[in-house]
């Protein structure tokens, strides 16, 4: 039996295998599975998905969408990779956003809310990696201690902002680059303060916390990031090969 759809639509079938690859790419790309910069093919992708080139395109368009590929004349679809500047740019913005919602969501968060912010710590504090201070990863979305934040704030431009335009490419660097090391354990911790700011209802507080939290971040960041340009630098240019279609780690 064949999917009817209206000329230009996609069948429902596709769009929930585009999701699915969606999500895998996406996974993969901010876990550093799919290294910054590295080149990707839809041949590639296809062959080691096992999927039909409809589905991947509508993957790769959304994760065009979201800043995690860019293309390039001439070259095709790379991972994205910031310049220095340009990551020092996001982070400018995650300070002043995500310190703006951290004070409307002490002024604006329920009970409830509240409530789903320590549950979320709580399932954090029981991850290994974090136990034994060698990362700190948070799944997105409702798994995710800043999404929920700015969920919290309660208003749109703040949610399409940063939950939605700029969420996979925070998530990325946040991930790989502030996440590990020293920084675990300190950023847990912030994150507690964080909540009891908010569920006292203490805007400056709670805004102050945010501000200081994103920066210590930002430094721990652009520290490890300028190594990895270092490093990339150093690299002889035939050990720099384009990634067409990896298997990502599980």
């Amino acid at each position: 039996m064949t999917s009817t759809t209206f000329s230009g639509e996609i069948p429902l079938e596709a769009r929930t295998l585009a999701e699915r690859v969606f999500q895998q790419l996406q996974d993969a790309i901010v876990r550093g599975e799919l290294p910054a910069g590295s080149k990707i093919t839809e041949p590639g992708l296809a062959q080691t998905y096992g999927i039909s080139r409809g589905p991947l395109r509508e993957a790769m368009r959304r994760l065009e969408a979201h800043r995690l590929i860019e293309r390039e004349p001439h070259v095709g679809a790379r991972v994205v990779k910031l310049s220095m500047r340009e990551l020092l740019e996001l982070f400018d913005m995650r300070e002043a956003l995500e310190s703006m919602a951290a004070r409307l969501a002490a002024r604006h968060m329920t009970v409830e809310e509240v409530q789903a912010l320590r549950d979320v710590l709580i399932a954090h504090e029981e991850q290994g990696d974090l136990d034994q201070a060698e990362a700190y990863y948070q799944r997105e979305g409702d798994l995710d201690f800043h999404y929920l934040i700015v969920r919290g704030s309660h208003n749109r431009m703040l949610m399409t902002t940063l939950c939605d335009d700029l969420y996979y490419l925070v998530r990325l660097y946040r991930t790989q680059y502030s996440a590990r090391g020293g920084r675990p354990q300190r950023a847990f911790i912030e994150h507690h303060r964080i909540v009891d700011a908010i569920a006292s209802g203490d805007e400056e507080l709670a805004e102050q916390l945010m501000r200081r939290h994103v920066i210590a971040a930002r430094q721990t960041v652009a520290e490890r990031y300028a190594m990895s340009l270092d490093e990339d630098r150093e690299l002889p240019k035939g050990s720099r090969k384009a990634l067409s279609g990896r298997t990502p780690s599980t």
